[in-house]
């Protein structure tokens, strides 16, 4: 049996026998607007065997994995603003054209064109050796001779790495040495880390930062300068070996320089694309479900686990859902965005054009962890989803169980809808290999657990015809609602690591009433 895919007949039986083991409970009772609430089921919904219809043709041989395959392959990783997006764009517009769904690409505006055609360094003085660098998205370019200064040891960052480094810190390149990834949590935690690290760099002078790579083996990979396109240093990342033998000869007294040479696309704001595909409503066509998952990546990788496998998987659920021939009763709108690497600038883009829309948006979510097992959704500061999502849920039970977390998740294309106050959720995964591929060389076809991927898409698709068809209470937020989530959970605090503080408080992003 091949790596992923279901297999034998006997395997799909299992499989099936699996999912509908749990389906009685209680009628729900009605959903609180403000408190948590489980449901216990007694009676199916209505539109369950539906779900049951479209759930088993999930989990059949289906495109799915061709689909991801030609998307990581050949047309490889696909940066915002780069010809392999654009292909991107095309390539899934056809996708849904050929299945028979309405489909069109909406435009958004970028605020700067930012991409990588090489960097390369040099370190000399004691040792003299070139190690293999990737400048972060938003650096600035070198000159075309390159940027030469003293590379100074900073520690891991802290106030008293800084403080200890005084003035030898101006003018030189800073190496900032990183702990290894190890999990999701590692690996916000590297987010959070950068945007102190860089502010202490920038206050003390720095000529540009160097993140000892946190991956093992040498694996390259992107994070975003925590200014974004304001930022106005050059930033990379070195190959974690060389970096470490690096930060063993400063701290054995040896004085080294830095030489490095960023040959990069920049340029001012341009038009980028989401894709929208829809099938509309057949009794509430005006109230709309979007099921998002980010069509871009960055270019180091094929952009397989972040996030071509959950691309394909709406894909996969638009298509069943035509092949069936069964209709929701909400309209579904499956949105692949673009410019979410650059911190989620289509999915504001589609809540801007949207506007209107906004408060007959019963339910937004986005799919962005991977192919790791989905154990639930974060319910981002609504915890009365949660009875809802059990009742979606229930009729994949045996894939579970699952949970939902009350938190607040900034960090993925839920934000705006989060921030306008629209219902959101973002599915939460296991993380499987996710964190070590994250925006790396290594994130690639091979990496993704196909067989996962597909049981993944049975869920997702609960997950969405539930919310297409069930009976839901809950209202959009207002302002002051959205202030009390960020006055009571560390919303705030992820705000500012992602440099989105500003625009909340100035009201250029959120809802303004």
């Amino acid at each position: 049996m091949g790596r992923g895919r279901l297999g034998t007949l006997s395997c799909q039986i299992a499989t099936a026998a699996l999912l509908w083991c749990a389906l009685p409970g209680q009628p729900p009772s009605a959903l609180a607007e403000t408190e948590p609430q489980r449901v216990n089921l007694q009676e199916p919904a209505p539109y369950w065997p539906e779900t049951r219809r479209l759930v088993s043709a999930l989990l059949e041989e289906t495109p799915l994995i061709e689909d991801l395959r030609s998307l990581t392959d050949e047309i490889g990783g696909r940066p915002t603003g780069s010809e392999a997006n654009l292909r991107s764009v095309e390539w899934a517009l056809d996708r849904f054209r050929t299945m028979g769904v309405e489909v069109r690409k909406e435009a958004f505006s970028m605020p700067a064109q930012w991409l990588e055609n090489r960097a390369e360094a040099r370190i000399s003085g004691a040792a003299t050796f070139r190690p293999r660098i990737a400048a972060m998205p938003f650096s600035i370019a070198t000159p075309e001779a390159g940027l030469q200064a003293p590379l100074v040891d900073g520690g891991f960052g802290t106030d008293a790495d800084f403080q200890s480094l005084g003035e030898t810190a101006k003018g030189a390149f800073v190496i900032i040495e990183t702990h290894e990834l190890e999990d999701i949590d590692g690996l916000f935690r590297e987010y959070e880390d950068a945007a102190a690290i860089e502010r202490r760099a920038f206050a003390a002078g720095v000529t540009g930062v160097v993140y000892s790579g946190s991956r093992h083996r040498n694996v390259l990979y992107r994070h975003n300068a925590a200014l974004g396109h304001n930022n106005q240093h050059p930033l990379v990342v070195m190959e974690r070996e060389e970096a470490l033998r690096t930060l063993r000869l400063l701290r054995t007294g040896q004085e080294l320089e830095l030489w490095i040479h960023l040959d990069l696309e920049t340029g001012e704001s341009y038009e980028s694309y989401n894709v929208i595909g829809e099938i509309k409503g057949s009794q509430k066509p005006e109230e709309i479900i979007v099921l998002g998952a980010h069509l871009d990546s960055w270019g180091l990788g094929t952009g397989a686990l972040d996030n071509g496998c959950n691309v394909v998987l709406l894909l996969d659920i638009a298509r069943q859902i035509r092949q069936l021939g069964i209709l929701p009763k909400r309209t579904i709108r499956f949105a692949l965005w673009n410019g979410e690497e650059q911190i989620f600038y289509g999915s504001w883009g589609y809540t801007k054009t949207h506007q209107e829309e906004l408060d007959r948006t019963i339910m937004a979510s986005s799919f962005d962890i991977g192919s790791g097992r989905i154990t639930g959704f974060y319910t981002n500061g609504r915890p009365e989803l949660a009875a809802a999502l059990d009742r979606a849920l229930e009729p994949v039970a045996g894939l579970g169980p699952f949970e939902h977390p009350p938190d607040p998740v900034v960090g993925t294309d839920n934000f705006d809808f989060m921030m306008q106050g629209v219902a959101n959720v973002v599915a939460n995964q296991e993380a499987a290999n996710y964190g070590s591929n994250y925006h790396a060389s290594t994130d690639t076809f091979d990496k993704v657990d196909q067989r996962q991927l597909r049981l993944n898409s049975a869920i997702a698709g609960a997950f969405a015809w539930g919310f297409a068809n069930m009976d839901v209470t809950w209202n959009r937020q207002n302002r002051a609602e959205i202030q009390h989530l960020i006055d009571t959970t560390d919303l705030g605090k992820q705000l500012r690591t992602f440099d989105r503080w500003q625009e909340w408080v100035e009201k250029k992003r959120g809802r303004l009433d």
